[in-house]
């Protein structure tokens, strides 16, 4: 237990279920977790010695600690979830997984439109996925625009404004796409006929659809048209194709979630499948991160919510290979045998190629890798520069003292890793003083979170804060590990340590430009928090005349 504040606010916590949030010493929530029994919980991570680091480091820097009741279990993985969304503080679980997929919305209109976006925007209407292979979903899109007609324009059809003829039927009306409802040629009823169809598709039940371009395609060859008929039958191939889809046969009345958990090399990974109608409907692998000693139990539950409320998939029941002691507000079924084992299987088996596919790809090149690269050449770096830290100092006269810690990785900003420093051991502007300050708190900091460290710093000035720096590194015993540099605004010189001449890279090297964007985005940053500063302090008084 670290203070007797903790200590009282556990004691009075309850026994209900609820979310708890930790603090550190800045009041930033740090981390968001959710209990059956919240004393119990809390109590947990102060009572036992924890050998995971980062559950060391968490509890070490935990201030203040509130927690919410709520009713259910299932209620507090929804809160938990929100939470997490809206602060994503640093100790949660991360999902590795930063795509954004398209979804299929059909509007509120009078006359709905379908279409694809990639913005969830349910006030508009209903939408369905989203979809991990957008390729397929415009197969089906396009399917169900040609076979129910369905508008593409963006006229208001208003009962008044089509009976007042305030419309002319189109091109898409003359090429045979549109029934022309603009016009009343198409009556709303018949509209959303076509619609209804068009939902019962989007869910998974392809026997309408089926049913309906078998009967047209086999009416078109009879009448001899050969040609529309094989354009049916491409549409036919086109939604079996679609999402990937494979039979279940002894699950064709249950809407599942597939949800299983695998341990590769000391990592989490996790594979979902949808099934709808006895179909697979989506399917997908991704990893877990772990950073705090989450049970198996309580990594998969907390993914399960996120995956459901992100995908808003109408499910019945959830099948796993783990025991999930925490009620998602689904039936759970872990099974041991029979059909439903042999859906678990599946998703295992996908995570095995998921992992083999990873394995084959190697590390994924970013567009900046050949920047760092060509960096790394520059400055001749033993490792490649993926992640770089720089620093800045800021100033009026040496009144109201601050500093700014910038960080890149993989080339562009990781601005979670952003830091402002207020100056604490320095008195007046000393810009060498005031940058050993910084830099030996800053890894001093890392060195007890056992966080890792950069593969490069970068010192925004001379030879003196580069020798400030250096110094403190010195003193933590890092000095020769990490690669450190300054770069000099007049000439954009590049200092590297015990070299007395600098390095001048091309104006035009790509390499010089980004380090030049992180010195700027430092100085910046910097800047802002300077002036942030100097705002809150109150007026300085008028000085009387005379």
């Amino acid at each position: 237990m670290q203070n007797i504040d903790l200590q009282n606010t556990i004691s009075r916590m309850p026994t209900e279920p609820g979310i708890y949030k930790y603090f550190d010493i800045e009041q930033k929530l740090i981390y968001v977790g959710k209990a059956k029994n919240l004393k119990k919980r809390v109590s947990s991570y102060f009572s036992k010695i924890h050998t995971d680091n980062k559950t060391r480091s968490l509890v070490s820097q935990i201030i203040s600690i509130e927690f919410i009741v709520v009713n259910s279990e299932t209620d507090a993985l929804l809160l938990e979830n929100n939470l997490i969304k809206s602060f994503q503080p640093k100790y949660n679980i991360l999902l590795r997984d930063d795509k954004t997929y398209p979804y299929i919305l059909i509007t509120n209109d009078r006359f709905p439109k379908i279409y694809a976006t990639r913005k969830f925007t349910p006030e508009k209407g209903k939408m369905y996925g989203p979809f991990t292979s957008p390729g397929a979903m415009h197969m089906v899109l396009d399917v169900i625009k040609k076979l129910f007609l369905i508008r593409n324009c963006d006229l208001n059809l208003t009962k008044k404004n089509i009976e007042s003829q305030k419309f002319k039927k189109c091109l898409e009306y003359h090429i045979g796409n549109c029934k022309a409802p603009c016009e009343n040629l198409q009556t709303e009823e018949d509209y959303l006929t076509d619609i209804e169809q068009a939902k019962i598709i989007l869910k998974g039940d392809l026997s309408i659809i089926r049913k309906v371009i078998s009967e047209n395609m086999k009416a078109m060859a009879a009448q001899l048209d050969f040609e529309n008929a094989e354009k049916m039958k491409r549409r036919l191939e086109y939604l079996e194709k679609y999402q990937s889809y494979s039979l279940i046969a002894t699950e064709k009345d249950r809407n599942l979630a597939v949800f299983v958990l695998k341990i590769h090399n000391e990592r989490f990974y996790v594979n979902y499948t949808i099934i709808n109608f006895g179909r697979i409907v989506e399917s997908k692998s991704f990893e877990v991160v772990r950073l705090m000693d989450e049970s198996e139990s309580e990594m998969l539950s907390s993914t399960i919510f996120r995956v459901l409320d992100e995908t808003k998939a109408e499910i019945q029941e959830i099948v796993s290979n783990i025991e999930i002691d925490f009620d998602l507000g689904y039936p759970i079924c872990t099974p041991q045998r029979g059909d439903k084992k042999a859906l678990v299987d599946l998703a295992l088996k996908n995570i095995d190629f998921y992992l083999q596919n990873k394995a084959l790809k190697g590390p994924q090149e970013s567009p900046m890798i050949k920047v760092l690269q060509q960096l790394q050449k520059d400055l001749n770096l033993k490792d490649l520069p993926d992640h770089i830290e720089c620093f800045d100092n800021s100033n009026l006269g040496g009144s109201f003292p601050v500093a700014a810690m910038v960080c890149y990785k993989n080339g562009v900003p990781s601005k979670k890793d952003w830091r402002h420093f207020n100056i604490k051991t320095v008195v007046g502007p000393n810009d060498f003083d005031s940058m050993k300050e910084i830099v030996f708190r800053r890894y001093d900091r890392l060195q007890k979170e056992n966080q890792p460290m950069p593969k490069l710093i970068v010192i925004d000035g001379g030879k003196g804060q580069l020798s400030s720096a250096i110094e403190s590194l010195r003193e933590l015993n890092l000095y020769g590990t990490i690669p450190i540099i300054s770069i000099a605004k007049r000439l954009e010189e590049l200092y590297l340590p015990g070299d007395e001449l600098p390095i001048l890279l091309k104006k035009t090297s790509p390499s010089l430009r980004l380090l030049q964007k992180i010195r700027d985005d430092t100085h910046d940053f910097g800047v802002s928090f300077h002036r942030l500063k100097r705002g809150k302090l109150p007026p300085l008084p008028k000085s009387k005349k005379g």
